[in-house]
């Protein structure tokens, strides 16, 4: 009877446990995983220690030592090679996460695309433009369901068209 209570009691804590897991946030998730991991292997290391089985360590460390310096003129001799391919990883890295999505400006789009987006023929007049326009916009508005992409193109579109 008492297993019963206790593997009941297991199973709640589980799905509590379950459930706070799925709320909290990754960030909080990874710190608690690498406090966890330390406190594993800091245990693990004082168990080992303890019981005076802690031999292989020292001969792998001794091994792991003995393998970098024999390394060690390869990594010199490349030292710079790698210095350079990590800073312009870096460099490459910091501009994409620095750079905002931008919507595309009016470089990015030339007159005859202009005039394909809105579905008209070259020298389209400025009312032709502005009712192509209009009616796109009423189909693609973000506000009618429709994307922001889209009536963000068909604006830029327009400016073009009309130079403004």
């Amino acid at each position: 009877m008492i297993r019963i209570y206790l593997m009941l009691i297991l199973i709640i804590i589980a799905f509590f446990g379950v459930r706070a897991f799925l709320k909290t946030s990754p960030a909080v998730l990874a710190r608690y995983a690498k406090f966890l991991f330390l406190l594993v292997t800091g245990l693990i290391v004082f168990y080992l220690a303890v019981t005076g089985r802690l031999n292989w360590f020292f001969a792998l460390a001794g091994v792991a030592i003995a393998f970098i310096f024999r390394l060690m003129p390869a990594l010199l001799r490349y030292a710079p090679y790698l210095h350079r391919l990590w800073s312009q990883f870096d460099s490459a890295k910091r501009n994409t996460s620095q750079r905002p999505n931008k919507t595309t400006t009016k470089g990015d789009m030339s007159i005859e695309e202009a005039y394909e987006v809105l579905d008209l023929k070259m020298g389209a007049s400025e009312a032709e433009i502005i009712a192509a326009h209009r009616k796109l916009m009423q189909k693609i508005h973000p506000d009618r369901g429709g994307s922001n992409y889209l009536a963000a193109k068909i604006n830029l579109a327009k400016k073009i068209l009309l130079k403004k």
